[in-house]
């Protein structure tokens, strides 16, 4: 063992992602839709697949059409693994009264 040196544990970066928040209704906790587009390996067209994560906001901040970065984090609970890092942009509120009903 003589000139060998001990190798050093060097911690990873916690992985981020950014999507869009789909869900605030639960106290504390936000539902992000992540989408990911990849080429198909044999016919080369890009495929976009979507998936959701649960994710932590302590202060309730993150509202539905948010775009927010989130990052892995510790179990939190049952479905919680990830929590919120920053709100990207916020969704454009457009007051009901701007909003005109459907005519038939």
């Amino acid at each position: 063992m003589a000139g060998t040196t001990p190798t050093e544990h060097v911690q990873g970066r916690r992985k981020e992602v950014v999507g869009e928040v789909v869900s605030s209704r639960m106290h504390k906790t936000i539902v992000v839709k992540v989408t990911r587009k990849k080429a198909h390996p044999f016919y080369g067209r890009v495929v976009a697949r979507n998936k959701k994560f649960y994710a932590h906001d302590e202060k309730n901040e993150a509202h539905v059409g948010d775009f927010v970065r989130i990052e892995e984090t510790r179990p939190l609970s049952k479905l919680k693994r990830w929590k919120l890092k920053d709100i990207i942009r916020k969704a454009a509120l457009v007051p009901e009264a701007a909003v005109e009903p459907a005519v038939n």
